[in-house]
This record gives structure tokens, C-alpha cells and sequence, in this order.
């Protein structure tokens, strides 16, 4: 998988303006007050996350790389649930900062930061990284969405912590977190590859007809339903609505 980075894009960091002037006012403060402040940006607790305190920042992040020769692959899966996102909360994600396609806005009364790295899958951590240290947002408070092999196709997964299972993507991360794997992350599945495939050329091939209808129905209906769960009621109900064999089995 290319690694290099997108060097002909120019990055900058951004000033965070909300559209709603009350909610906005508080959080621009509470940026500019966790800049300034001595306390390491990464927190080393292994608790479980729980719902965040009201006009705290949540980083989502998805994984995949950039370009059209990628999009809509099995890999950009990650993107597709941002872009998703966006679409349903009226969020922009026409800026490019951090290294990455980078959006702002709400999710319900929730100041939220949308992110998809365009340094390449191998190097996502350098992105997702960078926006931690800018903004020293808790590590309870930033979601990862990428593919998974090991999950059959569509099904959603969500863990508050682990390793990187051997996705290159999620290695970066944690690598450039510090080593701290202690965040939320989003599972998405798509399936193992048929026969003696090779696993690299599976990721990168797009879907068939039927699989893009599963999968945009997954992404658009329950995707968003948990992400907005995490944020608005805590992290605990979204495991629970994802994760049970009820729900796993109704996603089938």
C-alpha cells in the first residue's frame, strides 16, 4: 500500500467557528484554554468512555486513502461513515488542515470535529495525532471508524479501547497517540476475501451492486443512529445498540 504523503496539499490549522453563537462562544474558549494549558494532550486512563460533559469537543475520525483511485473501496469504508456524517449534520468538510479533509460543527448540542486523513492509510496517525495534540481533546472523546476483515460484511462493531488487530491504519494511530490505544473505535465489516485472494487487493476493490445497497444502508441508518448515541446519551447505549446479538442479527 503507497504510504507517501499529499504533498502538493497546503495545510493550515483552523479557528474553529460554530454555527450556533452560544454553544460556539464556550467552546472557542475552551480551546484556546486547553491550548494554553500545561497538561499533557493524551490521557493515559483505560477507563471505559462515558458521555461527555455538554459543549465538549468530540474528534471523529474515518480511515482510508485519498484519491479517486480509492474511492469507494473497501478500505475508505472509514470515509464513507464521515462523509455520511456530514451529510446528515450539515457539516462541511471542504477545508484541509491537520493533513486531512477537516469539517466542524453539531451533533445535536455537541461540538464536533470531522476528520479524514489524506496521508494515506499507513500514515493516518500522523493526521489524527497532530488534531489531539492541537486541540488536547481526551482520548474517551475521539472516535476511529475503519474496515475490518474479521467482521462479515456490514455488520458495525464498537469497542472503547484495544490494539490495532493488524490494520496498518490504526497501527499509525495508536503510534502517534503515544502509544495509547484507550479511544472508541467503529468497526465496519467487510468480509474476507474470496478464495486464495490477496488480503491487499481485496481492501481496494469496490463493491458489487448489492453490497453498495447493504452497505450505504448500514452506514446511513445505524452508523449514524450510534454515533449520535455516543455523543447525546453515552458511550455504553451505543455499545449496546451495535453490539448485542439482537442488533448484530437484524443488521443481517
Amino acid at each position: 500500500m503507497n504510504v507517501a504523503t499529499c504533498s502538493m496539499l497546503r495545510f493550515h490549522f483552523p479557528i474553529l467557528n460554530f454555527t450556533k453563537p452560544l454553544i460556539s462562544t464556550r467552546f472557542n474558549m475552551r480551546l484556546l484554554s486547553v491550548r494554553n494549558s500545561p497538561a499533557s494532550y493524551i490521557s493515559t486512563t483505560t477507563t471505559e468512555p462515558a458521555k461527555s460533559k455538554k459543549n465538549e469537543p468530540w474528534l471523529i475520525v474515518g480511515l482510508g486513502n485519498p484519491g479517486k483511485k480509492y474511492a469507494a473501496t473497501r478500505h475508505n469504508v472509514g470515509f464513507e461513515m464521515v462523509d455520511a456524517i456530514a451529510e446528515a449534520e450539515g457539516i462541511s468538510m471542504s477545508s484541509v488542515s491537520f493533513k486531512a479533509l477537516f469539517g466542524k460543527g453539531f451533533i445535536g448540542d455537541v461540538p464536533v470535529l470531522l476528520a479524514k486523513p489524506q496521508t494515506f492509510m499507513n500514515a493516518s496517525g500522523e493526521s489524527v495525532g497532530a488534531i489531539v495534540s492541537y486541540y488536547k481533546i481526551p482520548l474517551k472523546q475521539v472516535i476511529v471508524i475503519f474496515d475490518d476483515m474479521d467482521l462479515p460484511f456490514a455488520k458495525l462493531r464498537l469497542l472503547s479501547k484495544g490494539g490495532h488487530g493488524g490494520h496498518n491504519g490504526m497501527k499509525s494511530v495508536i503510534n502517534h497517540l503515544k502509544g495509547n490505544s484507550g479511544f472508541p473505535r467503529l468497526r465496519i465489516g467487510i468480509g474476507r476475501p474470496p478464495g486464495k485472494m490477496d488480503p491487499i487487493s481485496f481492501v481496494i476493490r469496490q463493491f458489487t451492486k448489492q453490497e453498495r445497497e447493504e452497505l450505504n444502508f448500514t452506514l446511513q441508518h445505524d452508523g449514524l443512529e450510534v454515533v449520535r448515541i455516543i455523543l447525546l446519551e453515552g458511550f455504553d447505549k451505543g455499545a449496546k445498540f451495535v453490539n448485542t446479538a439482537k442488533k448484530v442479527e437484524q443488521i443481517g
